[in-house]
């Protein structure tokens, strides 16, 4: 298998020596680690449809990767097992400054795929902390939100169409960006948030959305929680310049602010935190003004310049990185119902603590779309008696178990919390019909 392999790809890009592929088989957080037969880097579609029908006809399964930032161990393969790695597919081709949208292969970062929206004279809608390692393909397998979802809405949302290599090695291509084409099934919808589990995607037409030039950030101190939340919810009804809007807590800037070596933002402590930024064509800056004053913040830091906007969107985007120096952690992506969101915060510190009394309970997320990320440590990787307590805790609140990380590997036996049984076959349906040899992620999902 590896020779033919390297017939398809070079033997550069086969790598089956576990000093190399090590970087490859451990997620991002270090609690996922496996192994793999072989590490494979094709660098266009026509290579990883070979691939695939190479790996088919030895009977072996795929794993799909791209910048191997998953928080769910949904990229961490089996010792005989292929991992397929994406990167090499970094093209951005068919940029259409007129229409607004541009192809990019799987392998383009988020931050590659900005700046080529930028050069265009747009931007694009999706963004998050791991821009700069995180790929197209990943957020496609994802369907991945971050930090501007409330304002432009999830991947699938700037999704016109892909190019995809399906189970059986055919390939499927639908790239040319019609905004209306009502023929049948939306192929390009089904995949994205599949996680590699129908087919493998290798490029994208992506819908790009209006530039946002002026920019404002401000840092809001609360004396609690509730009111924090209660003011990310009045703050998407009343601004219509609001581009995100994220809530931390004070033992997360303790945190950040002593592994980080950061000046903490004010000089008093407070109970939580609410970053937000506006955007607009025109300075959203006294429009930000007047709503913050309506909110009773305890204390308030404003930036209008590039490098302290940095300076604070560095308070919350640093939670992941500071978390982890403090051990791998439990990564619980979940969403909330707005009436229940705040009092969620109480209660999963203390469902965490009912099972692991020495567990360290880290929260943060995106307050305005109800996104809470839930981090524990303190525990041992493979103990999953908390991440089953924060999960039935989110399902009895009508909450759903993941966001916007997937299911992955970590959260499938706690999938029919999410899904009731009838949705659980249509999908696996799919699943058969599409992949009948279970070729594609076969420990994802289900």
């Amino acid at each position: 298998m590896v020779e033919a392999l390297t017939a398809v790809v070079g033997a550069r890009h086969v790598l089956v020596d576990p000093e190399l592929t090590g970087a490859y088989t451990t997620d991002w957080t270090g609690r996922f680690r496996g192994a793999a037969a072989a590490v494979v880097r094709p660098a266009d579609t026509d290579e990883v449809a070979a691939v695939v029908r190479t790996c088919a006809a030895h009977g072996t399964s795929i794993v799909v990767q791209g910048g191997n930032t998953g928080l769910v161990g949904g990229a961490v393969s089996a010792a005989d097992q292929v991992v397929v790695n994406l990167q090499r597919l970094d093209a951005v081709t068919d940029v259409d400054p007129s229409t607004g949208q541009l192809t990019a292969g799987a392998g383009v970062t988020i931050a590659r795929l900005h700046d080529a929206a930028r050069d265009a004279g747009w931007d694009y809608g999706v963004d998050f902390g791991a821009r700069d390692s995180a790929t197209v393909g990943g957020s496609i397998a994802t369907n991945a939100g971050g930090i501007r979802l409330l304002r432009h809405g999830d991947t699938r949302r700037q999704l016109l169409g892909v190019e995809a290599v399906m189970a059986d090695g055919s390939v499927i291509s639908h790239l040319s960006g019609l905004e209306k084409d009502n023929t049948g099934y939306h192929l390009a919808g089904l995949l994205c948030g599949s996680e590699g589990t129908l087919g493998i995607v290798t490029a994208a037409r992506l819908r790009l959305v209006a530039g946002t030039d002026e920019r404002v950030v401000a840092l809001l101190a609360f004396a609690d929680v509730t009111t924090a939340v209660e003011a990310a919810w009045t703050l998407r009804h009343d601004l219509p310049t609001l581009d995100a809007a994220e809530l931390f807590l004070a033992d997360g800037l303790d945190l950040v602010c002593r592994s980080l070596d950061l000046r903490r933002p004010f000089p008093e402590h407070h109970a939580a935190y609410l970053l937000v930024e506006a955007a607009g064509t025109s300075d959203p800056t006294a429009e930000l003004a007047a709503a913050i004053d309506r909110l009773g913040a305890a204390d308030v830091a404003v930036a209008t310049d590039a490098r302290r906007r940095a300076e604070l969107w560095r308070y919350r985007e640093a939670h992941t990185e500071a978390i982890n120096t403090v051990g791998a952690p439990h990564k619980l992506d979940v969403t909330l119902p707005a009436p229940v969101l705040a009092a969620f915060f109480d209660e999963v510190v203390e469902a965490v603590r009912t099972v692991a009394p020495d567990a360290r309970t880290w929260l943060f997320g995106h307050a305005a779309d109800g996104n809470i990320h839930v981090n524990i440590t303190g525990v041992d990787p493979a103990d999953e008696t908390v991440d089953d307590a924060v999960l039935q805790l989110v399902a009895a609140r009508g909450g759903s178990i993941s966001a916007e990380h997937g299911i992955g590997t970590a959260k499938r036996r706690w999938l029919h919390l999410a899904r009731s049984p009838a949705e659980l076959a249509a999908m696996r349906a799919i699943k058969q019909a599409l992949d009948p040899s279970d070729l594609l992620n076969p420990a994802v999902l289900f």
